[in-house]
């Protein structure tokens, strides 16, 4: 080496030695559907903000989330399966579970490198103080601390007196729908006030649910000010588009999807605003912005369920309807334009990446699930880190006071590469081919099966003996 080659070398090393880590800005929608974006083949929700990123960036298109809300929120935090960690299920308001204080989440990684950390909207890791976000590494929360639909106006829950508006037009929306509350209906006071909460006092109680989106828009665009100066984590989990769905006032009937498409064209045009404040602040290049969802449609809602698109099934199943969502990945310098990602990827992946992109070193008391995945964002690499992907069974019944131990022996499927194994059934579908896994060619490859099945046992062995327990206050 020359030494004007050794010279040039050592002032790019420290160049990098001193460079700021990247801001990171996550967009989670609530059960948002793989076809619920003009960039995944929405012929009906207009999302110029979204598709533009993706333009911009990278698009995904065999990422994955879990099932259901809680250990979707579960496994992007810790970097774990739901399974794993005991949070593959989903928590009640007044539960006596929650996160576990021992799991290492992403925003206590990433204050390790000097990052401002908040949190807006649900978090649904368990209501009570000692699991709430600012416990689990979030200098600030603003938001609920479990679904939208978890308060005094579900359409299932027994009336005992009369109905105010809010209270009649959700009851009236549901029956319009169609939906029949798969067979629950609530006492009275199953559901206490919905909170809104900054840090760990509640500012309101029930709030007006069309202007949470806006709301939650101007805390992002605040904190984005407030910290352009340092490297920030922003963690904005909206309520929309799960049920009930409340439009804001200027995105009321403005689509041509009927009210699910106005609330998913409101968080098209709040996380264009993000965008634009990144730009008036000259951040573009230094934020790693991902747009993406918890897990699929609620399709028991009809008109007010999101669409999966091509795939089979929805929200709280394992197909890949379920669980298969979008995901939008925008970082100008290091995520090449127009970039199409058809490797697996998923949530898991968050921490790792994250921790790999701010160059702080993962915890090794513990298994992490994910994997680092910014070579394939990148297009250093286009080969998946998971060799397999596994889909978990979670559970939504359980008792408020109680919660429901996690189960980690419904392992339902394994996918590698373009085979999907459904182990309780026998089915195996070749996703390339067959993305709607209409097609079961499991008597084509006996062999393959055989051999996921081993490894699928293999996998589930080790995991019990790898399991971390779930959070419970004292009794």
């Amino acid at each position: 080496m020359t030494r004007r080659q050794l010279l040039a070398a050592t002032t790019t090393l420290a160049g990098q030695a001193t460079q700021r880590p990247p801001n990171i800005v996550v967009i989670l929608a609530d059960d948002q559907g793989y076809g619920d974006l003009g960039c995944y083949g929405s012929p009906y929700i207009r999302t110029p903000n979204i598709d533009r990123m993706a333009r911009e960036g990278a698009r995904l298109t065999d990422f994955y989330a879990q099932p259901l809300c809680g250990p979707s929120r579960a496994a992007l935090m810790t970097g774990s399966y739901p399974a794993r960690n005991s949070l593959n299920f989903n928590h009640l308001p007044r539960a006596r579970t929650g996160i576990h204080p021992n799991e290492v989440t992403i925003p206590e990684l990433l204050k390790k490198a000097g990052y401002a950390t908040m949190m807006i909207g649900k978090w649904h890791l368990g209501d009570a103080r000692e699991f709430l976000p600012t416990r689990n590494g979030f200098d600030e929360w603003f938001g609920l601390p479990y679904s939208n639909d978890m308060w005094p106006y579900h359409p299932k829950v027994t009336r005992t007196g009369a109905e105010n508006e809010t209270a009649k037009f959700v009851r009236q929306r549901a029956e319009l729908t169609g939906y029949d509350g798969q067979g629950q209906h609530y006492p009275p006071d199953w559901f206490p006030p919905l909170p809104l909460m900054h840090n760990e006092e509640v500012v309101e109680l029930n709030p007006d649910q069309t202007k949470l989106t806006d709301r939650y828009t101007a805390e992002a665009l605040r904190f984005i000010d407030a910290n352009k100066s340092k490297p920030f984590f922003l963690y904005l989990a909206h309520a929309m588009p799960h049920v009930p769905l409340f439009p804001g006032k200027d995105f009321d009937g403005r689509s041509l999807r009927g009210r699910y498409g106005d609330v998913v064209e409101e968080l098209d045009a709040g996380t264009g605003r993000i965008l634009a404040r990144l730009r008036e602040h000259n951040l573009e290049n230094d934020t790693l912005v991902i747009y993406t969802s918890d897990n699929g449609p609620w399709l028991p809602y009809g008109i007010d369920a999101g669409s999966a698109g091509p795939l089979r099934g929805g929200k709280g199943g394992v197909w890949e309807g379920g669980i298969r969502v979008p995901a939008i990945f925008r970082w100008p310098g290091r995520i090449p334009a127009n970039t199409v990602v058809s490797a697996v990827a998923a949530t898991i992946d968050f921490l790792p990446t994250f921790a790999a992109a701010a160059n702080v070193p993962l915890p090794t008391d513990r298994v992490i699930d994910g994997h680092d995945i910014l070579p394939l964002l990148t297009g250093e690499s286009n080969k998946s880190p998971h060799d397999f992907f596994y889909y978990f069974d979670t559970a939504l019944q359980y008792t408020p006071q109680q919660g429901r131990p996690a189960s980690n022996s419904n392992l339902l499927a394994i996918r590698a590469g373009r085979g999907k194994l459904h182990l309780n059934t026998g089915e195996f579908y070749d996703l390339q081919s067959d993305i709607g896994e209409a097609h079961n060619v499991a008597s084509r490859f006996p062999n393959r099966v055989a051999s996921l099945r081993k490894q699928a046992a293999s996998f589930l062995a080790a995991l019990r003996a790898n399991i971390r327990p779930v959070g419970t206050l004292p009794v």
